[in-house]
């Protein structure tokens, strides 16, 4: 009889142990996606931003084409936020494109006509349409992280959570926060 109390035991605490198990890696797979899925998100917006930014150029060169400084560094920001592939390089590359974008905005204040033209009002409302979403994406991406993190190293499952290949991963942070305190100015 005393046999079978401590079988029956041992069955529940191995069945206790393995739905613990079973739900700790369901939650962390769940948590993997949905960082993977907000970290698409941000390269959606990026994308659309690089796609916006050609047109913004284009618009700006017509009347001011002895600025091509400026237009160069928007270029290289731009290619360089197109092939950023961690959150590290995508905040290295936001930094520049910051930087580029307040520059083009610097040459646009100075042409009246450029301001009143309906093409450039259009892309600078998409511009900042798509750095609004870029930001809401980079939360959402951050919260996830913040959740998978926590997740990973919290005890117990830190002791078997990096076996089952589940690590942490980096937030999207931008290096020069001061680059970003304030958003891209926009005066007309």
């Amino acid at each position: 009889m005393e046999t079978l109390i401590v079988v029956g035991i041992i069955v529940v605490l191995v069945v206790i142990i393995g739905i613990y198990l079973w739900s700790t890696y369901n939650g962390l797979v769940r948590l993997n996606v949905r960082v993977d899925e907000a970290w698409s998100d941000i390269t959606v917006q990026l994308k659309r931003r690089a796609d916006l930014l050609p047109n913004l150029i284009e618009t700006v060169k017509g009347y001011a084409a002895h600025e091509s400084g400026v237009f160069e560094a928007v270029t290289k920001a731009r290619a360089e936020s197109i092939s950023a592939s961690t959150p590290a390089d995508a905040a290295v590359a936001e930094n520049h494109v910051q930087s580029a974008l307040k520059s083009i905005f610097a040459v646009a204040e100075a042409y009246p006509q450029l301001q009143a033209s309906q093409n450039y009002l259009q892309l600078q409302g998409e511009l900042v349409d798509t750095e609004d979403k870029i930001q809401a994406s980079r939360r959402f991406y951050n919260g996830g992280v913040r959740e998978l993190n926590t997740k990973v190293k919290t005890f117990p499952n830190t002791l078997f959570v990096r076996g089952l290949g589940f690590t942490e991963r980096d937030f999207f942070e931008v290096a020069d926060s001061a680059a970003i305190a304030e958003p891209p100015r926009v005066q007309f």
